[in-house]
This record gives C-alpha cells, structure tokens and sequence, in this order.
C-alpha cells in the first residue's frame, strides 16, 4: 500500500508540475517582405500579441483576442523542458520558418501532408536557460515556391494554429564565466520526434570577426572532425562541448548547431573569462612609525581579468569594524594615487592604489584598509594593518642608554687592559733583582762587601 501511495504522489507531483504553466504570453514575429523602389528585398517586421497554450487539439484559447499556438501532446514535451520556473522568468518568442521552397515529408506520426512551421524560442530572463522548438503545424497547401518568405500564408489576430513539437534545442549555459586554466562543459540538448533522423551537428567559435569550426557530425554517414564531444553521448542527443584547458583567447561566442533536412536551428553560448585578483600591502598586519615620519603604503591587485577593478583606501577604528549596530563608518582616503594598468604576459592585469602616511599620535591605533572589487568576486577582498605610533623622546632615550652602555663597555675593557700591563712589569722587575743577588755570590768583591757589613752589624 505504502509503495502504490508513493506512485501515485510521484505521478500527482509530475502531474503538478507539468501544468505550472499551462500557457504563456508570447510576440509572434511576424514580417512582411518586399522590394523598395530601388530593387532591394526588404523585411518588415511586425510584432502581434500572441499565445503558447498546452493542451489538446480542439481546447478553447485561453485568451481569444491574440493567435494562439496549441501545442498538443506529441514525443517531444517543450513543457516539461521548462519545468521549475514561473512564466514571469521568461521571455516568449514565435517566428515562421522558411525551408526555402524544399519539401521533404516528415517521417513522424500524422505527418503525411505538408507542413507550416515555426519557431517558439523560450529563453530564461536570467540565463538559466534557453529553448528552441520547432513547431509543425499540418497543411494540405505545398509550399508556395524557393521564396515563400515573399507569399507567407495570412494569419488572423484571433486564429488557433494546432500544432506538435518536431524538434527541440536546449542548452542550459546560454552565458557562462570560467576561470584561466579549466574546462568548462558547453550544454547542448537536441531532441527530434522520430527514429533515425539524418541529423548534423556541428560546433562554431567566432569572436570579433573571426570564425572558426571545432567539431562536426553526421549521423549516416558516422564521420567525426574535431573533438570535444563524445560519439556516445551523441546518440542519445548530448551534444555537449567540453573546451581544453582555457585561456584568453577561448572567449568568445560558441555556437551549437543541429540540422534535420529541412530544419536547421542554432544556439549562441557566451563563454567569458574572469580571473579574480591576487591582494597583497607592502606592509605587514602591524606598522610601527616615530611621530612625525612619512610611509608609502601599496596596495597591489595582480593577475586579475577582465579590466574593471576598484581598489578603495578606509580608515576606522578596529573596535568598530567588529560592531554589526551602530559602528560608524569607515572613512574613505581621498589622497590615494594609483599606477597605471600592467599588461600581463598571461593577457590578465595588475594595479596598486598607495597613499603616503605621515604618522601621528591622534592616528595611533587605526585600522587601514585596502579594498578590492572586481566581477569576478562576489565579495570585495580586504587587507588592513594597524598603524603604531612612537614619540621621538622614547627613541632619543634608546639610544642614549646604548651610547653609555657602549661607553661603559670601553671604558672596562681598557681598565682590563691596563691591569693586565702592571702585572707582566711588576714580574720583569722582580726577576731583575734577583738576577742581582745570584751575581754576587759569584764575585769575590760583592762578597768581600757583604761580609764588610755584617762584621759592622
């Protein structure tokens, strides 16, 4: 019982989730084309209010003043490629398609006759996705000739147009920011109503007038040119590109294209670079300065793309930068200077801003902060030091007590020096002496002299 519950939820989910937008408010882009006075083709386009209603073949519109564009239940279910959002996130489009005159019957069910088509494009306000659809809708006219751009068959403003989804394009990276050195995946989805389509798909990269293929594919005859996509996945409608490793030069816009004789559609990605900044000062976390001296202080952003950078000097207490409610402000630096832009040898740039700061008693204790923003970043990057000031007095008083403690220190080496002399002279004339007595023991006259004297005694 537990397991039919959980069916029959997941069926109801799937159920609700299909009918979050049973219908959308489109423009049908209509044209008119025609030849000026001067000979040439030209196209006006017309923009008529219309609808896009998922339903059954015979539902009543759901507003019967515009055209709506019925799409009923077919192999293809353009609704449920737009599940999960509101339809106030996207924009609606619906043009007509011209095949160019060729006819080719359709192998799909209920295809026998000739077809009208266009194109409903879905695209997702805040480039989580895009969608193409082609829509047939049956007709039992052939097709007027090679321009039948010129004779498009009339459509009324109130007129229901029943159709089915022949063929679908997805891509679920329509723009996409990447770092140097990665490989992103390019999405794109194809889906066709029926088995065995003679399909191409074919990957482009153009950027500022240049154009370039990377991979091509065709189903019957199997042959592959390029890389980046996998033959697998291709079967079954993956055909995803996966760029090498990134760099400068992969920007651009990278076009998937997929061709059903004789449909041919194409999705326009946008891939971007961004390289956020490297932050560093020239200082470290504490600067101790005497009162009254002058500092540069650098702070350098490197390796960073695209251009725009801001880099921004604050003063404020550090006691305050931790308050979340009723801290004041920081104070912005107005006397910063900044170099110019490096051109890196990696394409990327680099920057500093510097001030110069002369210390004083009243700015002792402050935080400075250098603050870096770029698009890369979703949040600016920070470096701060606190600035220590010292009076000169303290200094002068240092080097005073090492200039006597020096002092000292010669005046006790010399005394040292000086002992050490007197008592290397005092043993050279004692030795003397008694080198004297040894000589008179030797002479007779010396003796003579001494015995002289002790008789007197």
């Amino acid at each position: 019982m537990k397991g039919v519950f959980n069916v029959c939820f997941s069926v109801f989910s799937v159920v609700r989730s299909v009918q979050q937008i049973p219908w959308l408010s489109c423009q049908f882009i209509d044209e008119h084309v025609s030849n000026n006075s001067e000979g040439y083709t030209e196209t006006q386009l017309i923009h008529r209010e219309a609808m896009v209603q998922f339903g059954l073949k015979g539902d009543a519109p759901v507003n019967p003043h515009a055209i709506t564009f019925l799409i009923t239940v077919s192999k293809l279910d353009l609704q449920r490629s737009i599940e999960g959002v509101e339809a106030e996130e996207l924009e609606c489009e619906v043009r007509r398609y011209s095949t160019e005159g060729i006819h080719v019957r359709w192998p799909a069910l209920g295809a026998e006759g000739y077809n009208r088509w266009y194109t409903c494009i879905l695209r997702h306000r805040k480039d989580k996705f895009s969608v193409t659809a082609f829509l047939r809708h049956p007709s039992d006219q052939p097709p007027p000739g090679q321009q039948d751009y010129r004779s498009w068959t009339p459509i009324a403003d109130q007129e229901v147009l029943t159709t089915t989804v022949a063929m679908l394009l997805k891509t679920e990276t329509p723009s996409v920011k990447v770092r140097l050195r990665s490989q992103p995946k390019l999405h794109c989805q194809f889906s066709i109503d029926h088995r065995g389509p003679n399909v191409t798909v074919e990957w482009h990269w153009q950027s500022r007038g240049e154009r370039r293929m990377l991979f091509r594919y065709n189903s019957r005859s199997g042959e592959i040119h390029g890389s980046g996509v996998g033959k697998k996945a291709l079967a079954g409608g993956d055909a995803s590109y996966t760029l090498p490793f990134t760099k400068m030069s992969s920007e651009g816009s990278y076009i998937c294209s997929v061709s059903v004789n004789p449909l041919f559609t194409n999705m326009e990605l946008n891939l971007h670079v961004e390289e956020p900044p490297r932050v560093s000062l020239n200082v470290g976390p504490t600067l101790v300065l005497e009162d009254g001296k002058e500092q540069k202080v650098v702070c350098t952003a490197e390796n960073y793309y695209p251009l725009d950078v801001e880099i921004l000097w604050h003063e404020q207490n550090p006691a305050a930068s931790g308050q979340r409610v009723g801290a004041p402000l920081p104070k912005e630096l107005k006397n910063i200077l900044f170099s110019s832009h490096k051109h890196n040898q990696d394409q990327t740039y680099s920057l500093s801003a510097f001030f110069y700061l002369k210390a004083s008693l009243a700015l002792s204790g402050k935080q400075f902060s250098c603050s870096v923003s770029h698009p890369s970043l979703r949040m600016p990057i920070k470096k701060s030091f606190i600035l220590q000031v010292e009076e000169p007095s303290s200094l002068m008083f240092n080097l005073a007590v090492g200039v006597v403690l020096i002092s000292l220190s010669g005046v006790l080496i010399i005394m040292l020096l000086y002992l050490n002399s007197g008592e290397q002279h005092l043993q050279q004339n004692l030795g003397s002496l008694l080198g004297e007595e040894d000589d008179c023991h030797q002479n007779n006259p010396c003796l003579f002299f001494l015995q002289q004297e002790d008789h007197l005694r």
